[in-house]
């Protein structure tokens, strides 16, 4: 042992021994790695030349028809349609600022600074502002804006408002249902698990559907409700299922020694929840939450199911015409894109956030 307490110092590898000690480590890894990896330069330069080199831009269907290449050109001439379904034409850019407002709100929720109490309250009123800007956009039939039904919303910006309004509304839902789960009260905790058990055990196409074409016939004559809020809370509920067992893990992972001594400072069991568990399990739960925000975000294609039409499903429209069906491949590239970068985005910041509040909770511990 060193006599000083002093740890050795560690030999970096150089980037050539990683390669070589991760790919060339036998005869065997290295005749792989090189199949392996010139199979997938092939890929790409067949990729690139396709979609890039012999690609044509212009929305030229004859053009399209006579090349090899990749014809972005639908997505030129489509484009419109596929981002904005069935709102009306000359009143997109109602669809498009309603868009933006709501992805530049995310965008400044998104930063730790803002979520301070005097600037939260700022935060919590600009979402108020933003979300009645957005459906007032989108509902028209005020200061001169023509009406639009929710029958003719679709395509990002439908994709959107479900998404922020599911996991929004889902994620409180959610909390309660797990508290509830682990009450001492036998009728909180049983009709907690029920709910949990028995949304989780059905599909989500069934809850759509059921939403859909079953519950209005349970309604009176006199209480009808749009399609798209039917959807929407059908999607909420069947969120704060998933959620509740997500923050039920969480809540397991803090230890119990720290809720005795909450108790025995004075704290009630709401504050012991607010002020001491739920800031420590909502920190652990952050890599489930962003999954299920993900994947709500990708499950909202399934609403094309039931006749509403999301990105996936104004894609469909755009598809209808027939002289650019043959170019469905670069239409799904298109959404796939979108769908990534978003997914991306948010992958990243939440591994930026974990690693923020993790250190900053490993920091105060010390």
């Amino acid at each position: 042992m060193n006599p000083n307490c002093e740890a050795s110092p560690v030999q970096s590898e150089g980037f050539g021994e990683r390669i070589r000690s991760r790919f060339f480590y036998s005869p065997i890894s290295s005749i792989l790695s090189i199949g392996i990896g010139a199979a997938l330069v092939l890929i790409a330069v067949l990729l690139f030349k396709w979609g890039i080199l012999d690609a044509v831009w212009a929305p030229d269907l004859q053009m399209c028809r006579s090349t090899q290449g990749a014809c972005w050109g639908f997505v030129a001439e489509k484009w419109r349609l596929i981002l904005f379904g069935r709102f009306p034409y000359e009143e997109q850019w109602r669809a498009a600022t309603a868009t933006l407002l709501v992805v530049l709100m995310l965008i400044a929720t998104a930063v730790p600074a803002l979520w301070r109490k005097p600037r939260a309250r700022c935060l919590l009123l600009g979402w108020v502002i933003v979300l009645g800007a957005f459906f007032v956009l989108m509902y028209g039939g005020v200061a001169g804006l023509s009406s639009v039904d929710t029958d003719m919303w679709g395509g990002l910006p439908l994709t959107i408002i479900v998404t922020l309004i599911g996991m929004g509304v889902s994620s409180p839902i959610g909390i309660l249902l797990a508290i509830g789960r682990r009450s001492r009260l036998p009728a909180i905790s049983f009709v907690s698990t029920a709910y949990i058990e028995l949304v989780r055990g059905v599909p989500l196409i069934t809850v759509l559907f059921v939403a859909t074409f079953v519950f209005p016939l349970l309604l009176p004559s006199w209480m009808q409700i749009d399609a798209f809020w039917r959807v929407t809370w059908a999607i909420v509920l069947f969120q704060a299922a998933y959620m509740a067992e997500t923050v039920r893990g969480g809540l397991q992972t803090v230890p119990q020694g720290q809720i005795h001594a909450a108790k025995s400072l004075g704290l009630t069991t709401v504050q012991c929840y607010v002020h001491v568990i739920l800031p420590q399990a909502l920190a652990a739960i952050i890599p489930a939450f962003v999954n299920s925000l993900i994947s709500c975000f990708l499950d909202t294609s399934l609403v094309t199911i039931v006749s509403m039409y999301d990105l996936t499903g104004s894609l469909r429209l755009a598809l209808g015409d027939a002289q650019w069906r043959a170019f469905f491949i670069e239409g799904y590239i298109f959404i796939a894109a979108v769908y990534f970068v978003s997914s991306f985005a948010v992958s990243r910041y939440s591994q930026w956030l974990e690693r923020r509040v993790l250190g900053g909770q490993r920091h105060s511990s010390h």
